[in-house]
């Protein structure tokens, strides 16, 4: 793998900038990695581990010279950093963003940067409960899909000279417009975290369920629910308030289903449970068919775990 950039910049180094760094180093795909986080402590931790080649005190200090600027902050942070490195930005050089959220990126950061950069936003479908510079690893993007959401005007061989950064990091890339992004991840993952977190603080308010059985009856399913309901806060409130109307759509969608399924169970309609339980399982089947997750039991997960 030849060099793709000359000098990438990483402003945020939580889960999703460490796991590029690291890739970029497995691959070979960057010159020079520098590295900005808002926490003096987070700088330490990163200087500690050997994450980035060079972290700076200030994003100015890491955009500077960089051929390519990857905004790692959360979705309601991209506004301000993106202007306050504006006027630090190398002529020429691309910045893409790595939100879950592409329609309000777009409209928060776009105004801000001068008209001789190339903005190209872009979201990996990749991640972890986990976060923080320590839970990053190179592996995390392979097979995995990154979608590309050129703005209007993007130059079609610096979109390519991205994507090509994204194949080298083990990720399958599509392009797609920044609204339907955003309905597809309110049903493949907002909607989603928004029901877990909501199963969660169920079951933490039903007082007839103690905590302690919650803990140790949870391999029946709840377990997953809390895996999800697990991740950054930050992110997923900022994910939510900015991608409110796709989200409020699949939620609406959500509950017409729910209401449907009371009332099979309610008045014996056991045939539609079974083929509404069977449509859905064939979507499990799929994904997994995509190469998207293991059929291994219980998600290949060790019998002798610690989790």
């Amino acid at each position: 793998m030849s060099v793709t950039y000359k000098r990438v910049a990483l402003i945020g180094l939580g889960l999703i900038a460490s796991s590029m760094f690291w890739g970029m180093k497995r691959g070979g795909l960057a010159g020079e990695v520098t590295g900005y986080a808002r926490s003096a402590a987070t700088r330490d931790t990163a200087r500690k581990i050997g994450l980035c080649d060079r972290v700076c005190d200030s994003a100015v200090e890491a955009v500077e010279g960089a051929d390519l600027v990857i905004l790692c902050v959360p979705v309601g942070a991209m506004g301000a950093v993106a202007s306050e490195i504006a006027g630090a930005l190398a002529p020429g050089a691309t910045v893409t963003d790595v939100g879950s959220v592409k329609r309000n990126v777009i409209e928060v950061v776009g105004p801000h940067l001068p008209d001789n950069v190339h903005f190209i936003p872009a979201h990996p479908l990749a991640g972890t409960e986990h976060s923080g510079p320590e839970s990053g690893f190179a592996e995390l993007f392979d097979n995995r899909w990154c979608l590309i959401v050129p703005v209007e005007g993007s130059d079609p061989d610096a979109v390519a000279k991205l994507r090509g950064f994204w194949e080298g990091l083990g990720s399958n890339v599509e392009e797609m417009d920044a609204d339907h992004h955003d309905l597809v991840l309110a049903v493949t993952s907002h909607a989603p975290h928004l029901i877990a977190y909501t199963m969660v603080g169920v079951a933490d308010d039903l007082g007839r369920v103690t905590d302690g059985e919650v803990i140790k009856y949870s391999a029946a399913g709840f377990r997953d629910f809390t895996r999800i309901a697990a991740s950054d806060p930050t992110m997923w409130r900022d994910v939510f308030l900015s991608n409110k109307d796709a989200t409020l759509e699949i939620l609406g969608r959500f509950t017409e289903e729910l209401f449907a399924l009371q009332r099979a169970i309610r008045t014996g309609d056991g045939d539609h449970l079974f083929e509404y339980f069977t449509r859905t399982r064939a979507i499990r089947r799929g994904i997994i068919e995509a190469g998207q997750d293991t059929a291994a039991p219980n998600f290949g997960r060790a019998t002798t775990s610690n989790e």
